[in-house]
């Protein structure tokens, strides 16, 4: 049986299409993330500096363990298309408000 590891600060909510949470997982308490650094391009568009964000290695992310998958970012996930254990909150459940109230399932 696999586990699910949330490795963002915030609970991830299952629910259905109607918003009925069906499942919370909590954060895990180690939370993953990609180094990045800010460079400015020597560039301006109407008399403002434009920069770009480079992305570095990923920090808190665990090495890939037998039946565990690891909820992280989209970010952290593109950046490590080669890891099949990340996972990231999909078919997002919005309110009326158009609030995210959660996902109905998690992304390969």
């Amino acid at each position: 049986m696999k586990k699910i590891l949330n490795l963002t600060p915030h609970p991830i909510t299952i629910c259905d299409a109607a918003g009925n949470i069906l499942k919370v997982i909590p954060p895990s308490g180690q939370i993953a993330r990609l180094s990045a650094k800010t460079v400015r391009t020597g560039e301006t568009v109407d008399d403002v500096p434009l920069s770009k964000t480079v992305f570095g290695e990923p920090d808190g992310l665990p090495e890939p363990e037998n039946g565990t998958l690891y909820i992280v970012s989209q970010l952290i996930k593109s950046a490590l298309p080669q890891r099949t254990d990340l996972v990231v909150p999909a078919e997002v459940v919005r309110d009326d408000k158009g609030n995210i109230v959660g996902c109905q399932s998690l992304g390969l």
